[in-house]
């Protein structure tokens, strides 16, 4: 292991690795310390133990707030998808996990398919600064995003407003169409959530060392037994990069 990654990576003796506590899928649970739990922590402390040094979790509430602290000097490591807006303070890999991104309509909806949603006149509910929320910001053409700070206010938000679609992660729209009679969710993906793994721009030799990391985990089954060993249903491991 090169003394230079080591230095990057953990400045302080300790890897301090950003979790997005939001993701339900890649954060299940909570240990007896209150140390997150679940695929992202997991590949964090993998990535610690590479490195030869302790992990310390520094949980955030939303993808965006972990983004933001990037040039803080408040986490060495952030697990987060990887959005070309957010690529530019931060060195991602390439995905180590994937998950599905899609709609969810009311009972009576005349959309149909992904392509009926952008739109004219139609009105989508999403969270803001979401990985497949910024994906909308730069794909959405036509239709009208009505953005919401978190996952439950833009359910309720879809709900109250009687929005036409309402953006999210197939697993999430799973659960939330159980509450929508006649609700449907709609076939296929506008997206992929690419779940990585980034430093700042500026560790250069880390950022190689977690590029080859990732695609090793992929390539040894480390991803696959992780969501194996966690029971997420709606997570797939990424293809080689």
């Amino acid at each position: 292991m090169s003394q230079e990654v080591v230095s990057q990576l953990a400045p302080t003796g300790v890897l301090r690795a950003g979790i997005n506590l939001s993701n339900f899928l890649l954060v299940t649970g909570r240990s007896a310390t209150g140390d997150p739990e679940g695929v992202a922590p997991d590949m964090a402390r993998e990535i610690a133990n590479r490195l030869g040094v302790p992990i310390k979790y520094v949980p955030f509430k939303t993808p965006g707030e972990l983004a933001d602290a990037a040039a803080t000097n408040t986490w060495d490591i952030g697990l987060i998808g990887a959005e070309p807006q957010r690529a530019e303070k931060i060195a991602f890999t390439a995905a180590y996990c994937e998950i599905e991104a899609t709609y969810l309509v009311p009972a009576g909806s005349p959309l149909k398919a992904i392509a009926d949603v952008d739109k004219p006149g139609i009105r989508i509910a999403v969270t803001g600064r979401s990985a497949y929320g910024l994906w909308l910001d730069r794909n959405i053409r036509h239709a009208q995003l009505v953005k919401t700070d978190t996952l439950d206010s833009s359910y309720d938000k879809f709900v109250a407003d009687k929005l036409d679609a309402l953006a999210g992660l197939r697993p999430r729209l799973i659960s939330d169409v159980k509450k929508l009679p006649g609700a449907r969710i709609l076939d296929g993906q506008f997206s992929a959530v690419q779940q990585a793994v980034g430093t700042e721009r500026k560790n250069e030799a880390a950022a190689a060392f977690l590029r080859t990391f990732v695609e090793e985990a992929k390539a040894s089954g480390l991803v696959a037994r992780l969501i194996e060993r966690h029971k997420v249903v709606g997570l797939s491991v990424a293809p080689p990069d």
